[in-house]
């Protein structure tokens, strides 16, 4: 989201989407991202222009990103033309042998074995990522994401949709996990790519925080909070400053003031770009009840302690919507005055008062009821993968989602 035009709160978004490129008869990664940017372009190169909708490159060679060229005004209908692209992109890689593998993990990749990094340009990042922090592992080749953008213009537009995005994060893992299988099992999280992503810079805390980021009122609060203590702490380790750019947080929602944006980052990305964008707006619409004070004040929202935050984020991680919320004061920040609720019920909730099922996007609003009705991606694999699922079975249901990413439709056990 850049450009001379700054878009205010709720004029403009951007969404990212993330797949790994897989072996067409093994489902086995594929490091081949250059060569299908290449195959689009014509020539090796880190981005490829599509119009509305762009391809680059992403750390792991097996993985390739789509994402609206700059913001646009409106996420509905995007679902289509990230499907075009899609198509597009599984026509040419099926050339080398490949196809395009949707949700957030692979289910047995070995990254201590199988990770290959980008080998073209902006290697000077990627290495340096590498010698610090050994991205030799999940949490840095193995965690495919949906980034949604949010523009804002002025200080109070952002101290809005901070307070509104951070109360927010503790549930999103309720609608979009999408990787409950890691190493050829499952690990016990419908969430698993956000237990990888939270310890991948371990070695310097300041970076990610509490993924679940601090409570700031204003863009200079957040430079001095978050982001210079993180550049003060990386310093050692990067002389060069290599690293020492806004893009290096790694909370789960980032503030992006080269253009002018909070990045929400804890999103699996879904079977589908219509199962995305659903989400997308979902949370859009939520944002926009709590922005709009429509049911707690700013105050309230912006000063809700992080510690009673941390534990509904790391019950939706591994529960996803069945996990349980008890903390009413959380509760009434949307309305409600019961004393327990599932995080799919708090959904449903959210929805029901906002104006996600008047979007005109017919398509959208079914596929939410959809993941409503039968929880996210991750509990409907679950349902049809068993508890204890053989290299076979996995094979064979990934096989059918890499299908649904093709054909843009949704996962049904």
């Amino acid at each position: 989201m850049s450009g001379k035009y700054i878009p205010g709160l709720f004029e403009g978004y951007g969404l990212e989407l993330e797949y790994m490129i897989v072996r067409s008869d093994t489902l086995d990664v594929f490091p081949v991202a250059d060569l299908l940017l290449k195959g689009a372009a014509g020539k090796v190169t880190n981005e490829f222009d599509a119009g509305l909708i762009g391809w680059s490159n992403e750390f792991a060679l097996h993985v390739i990103e789509f994402k609206t060229n700059g913001p646009v005004t409106s996420l509905v209908k995007l679902e289509e033309a990230f499907q075009k692209e899609i198509t597009r992109a599984n026509h040419l890689v099926s050339r080398e042998g490949g196809r395009l593998m949707p949700t957030a993990m692979h289910p047995w990749m070995d990254p201590a074995l199988e990770t290959r990094l980008w080998p073209h340009q902006n290697r000077t990042i990627y290495d340096t990522y590498s010698r610090i922090f050994n991205s030799q592992g999940h949490g840095w080749s193995n965690i495919q994401s949906t980034h949604l953008n949010l523009a804002f213009r002025t200080d109070d537009e952002f101290h809005r949709l901070h307070a509104a995005i951070r109360l927010l994060l503790p549930l999103l893992a309720a609608l979009g996990a999408s990787s409950p299988v890691a190493e050829g099992r499952l690990t016990g999280f419908l969430d698993s790519r956000l237990t990888y992503y939270a310890g991948n810079q371990r070695r310097i805390p300041s970076i990610a925080g509490n993924i679940v980021p601090e409570s700031v009122s204003s863009m200079s609060e957040y430079e001095e909070r978050i982001l210079k203590p993180m550049y003060l702490d990386i310093a050692p380790h990067d002389p060069g400053g290599v690293l020492q750019e806004e893009w290096l947080n790694s909370r789960g929602a980032i503030a992006r003031f080269d253009r002018m944006a909070i990045e929400i980052r804890v999103l699996d990305v879904q079977e589908s770009p219509l199962a995305d964008v659903a989400i997308a707006c979902a949370i859009v619409e939520a944002i926009r009840m709590l922005a709009r004070e429509s049911w707690g004040a700013l105050k309230s929202q912006s000063e809700f302690p992080l510690e009673r935050l941390l534990p509904i984020y790391q019950e939706t991680m591994r529960h996803a919507e069945k996990a349980i919320i008890r903390d009413t004061d959380y509760l009434a920040l949307f309305g409600l005055a019961d004393e327990n609720l599932t995080a799919g019920e708090l959904w449903s909730h959210i929805l029901e008062h906002s104006r996600f099922y008047a979007l005109g996007d017919a398509s959208l609003g079914a596929a939410m009821k959809t993941i409503l009705a039968k929880g996210p991606v991750a509990r409907r694999m679950l349902n049809t993968l068993g508890s204890e699922p053989s290299r076979e079975r996995l094979v064979e249901v990934y096989g059918v989602l890499c299908d649904c990413l093709r054909t843009g439709t949704l996962f049904l056990d």
